[in-house]
């Protein structure tokens, strides 16, 4: 008999109970919340599982590269109906242009997001590419079944405490993205940034340093703001969401010394499309000068955000980029000249010390003034 005797009536309470939050789910805000949010780890909990199987079977047909792509879309397809959550997709060919952008063979990219929640699972289940890894912390590696999964698909974990092995980490992580044409998937707010506003935290620069250390483009991709359907204590609500996949950023011809203006500019033009596309937020007309979550007062006004300080979008054959590219010049030169100072006198490895989630401490790329 086993443990039949216990599973049937946990099973058949299980059921019941589940049922019964279906049904007042369609009256009620909060039980549609935890209904909804049921469903949702349930899935979750699922898609890891099958995602060690995936791992496994991929691995052995040749497609490793590919099992973040598998596994994603399966999440997506299962969840997204069980909890009525579907994407409007602009610019995707952005990203499916990767796989052939160097004359018919991959172009590896350093793909950064918007991070809100942990709803954003559901948004990159939706448009995760061929060839592309994730950046993780390193605790995530050691999470039953999640970690399996990751660290069969590829992961790059960074252990944020060890200067050494993460930077070791983030080589590794350049290397094979020349080599391999593999792209890597970045938070570059570090953490997440939930807000009835559409806004953005401050960017780390780790990232940055990556895409500059290994000369491949940037591409940003900006989920709308979706704190109206989902605020991660009483409302999870079903609705279409807005995605854009921005033209890639390119990074060829750039140094370190670029890294500060490129993320500054990256962000802003992030942050402009991801108020374009959002819904007004419930402070819109109150607080329509407000830039970000905790961001420093600019002089700048929208022309000068409009100026050569806005990374300009190329065409996808990256191969064959004209040389002489104009390199973007420090928005703020004191602010640039005290960061270089503090990073020689941290014995020249990098521009600055970043150890965050998604962001990192890098080494200057050879060749490099310091």
């Amino acid at each position: 008999m086993g443990l039949s005797w216990l599973l049937k009536p946990f099973a058949v309470a299980s059921t019941l109970a589940l049922s019964t939050l279906g049904i007042l789910s369609q009256r009620y805000q909060r039980a549609r919340f935890y209904f909804h949010l049921t469903l949702y780890c349930s899935t979750l909990g699922l898609a890891s599982v099958w995602g060690v199987i995936v791992s496994l079977l991929a691995t052995a047909a040749g497609q490793r590269l590919n099992i973040n792509y598998f596994v994603a879309r399966s999440f997506y397809h299962v969840c997204g109906p069980l909890v009525g959550i579907r994407f409007e997709v602009e610019g995707e060919e952005h990203l499916s242009g990767l796989l052939t952008a160097r004359n018919g063979k991959p172009q590896s990219a350093v793909l950064l997001s918007n991070h809100q929640s942990f709803l954003d699972i559901l948004y990159i289940g939706r448009i995760f590419p061929r060839r592309a890894a994730i950046m993780a912390k390193q605790e995530l590696k050691w999470t039953p079944l999640l970690g399996q999964f990751m660290s069969l698909s590829g992961a790059v974990f960074i252990n944020r405490k060890i200067r050494k092995d993460a930077i070791k980490a983030l080589e590794q992580a350049g290397d094979d993205m020349k080599k391999k044409g593999v792209s890597l998937w970045v938070f570059p707010e570090g953490t997440r940034s939930s807000s009835p506003e559409p806004a953005l935290l401050p960017f780390k620069k780790g990232a940055f340093h990556l895409a500059v250390q290994a000369q491949v483009p940037i591409v940003p991709i900006v989920c709308e703001n979706y704190h109206r359907m989902f605020d991660s204590r009483t409302r999870f609500e079903s609705g279409p969401l807005r995605i854009k996949v921005l033209a890639p950023i390119p990074t060829t011809g750039l140094t370190a010394d670029d890294v500060t203006s490129l993320a500054e500019s990256t962000r802003e033009l992030m942050l402009d499309t991801l108020r374009s596309i959002s819904a007004p937020g419930p402070n819109s007309d109150s607080m329509s000068s407000s830039k970000t979550l905790s961001e420093p007062k600019q002089s700048s006004t929208p022309a000068d955000r409009g100026s050569s300080s806005t990374p300009q979008p190329v065409k996808l054959d990256i191969g064959h980029a004209e040389e002489g590219l104009r390199k973007r010049q420090p928005a703020d030169t004191s602010e640039n000249s005290s960061s270089k100072s503090g990073s020689e006198g941290r014995g020249g490895e990098s521009t600055e010390d970043e150890m965050d989630d998604d962001a990192v401490l890098l080494k200057r790329p050879k060749g490099t003034e310091a």
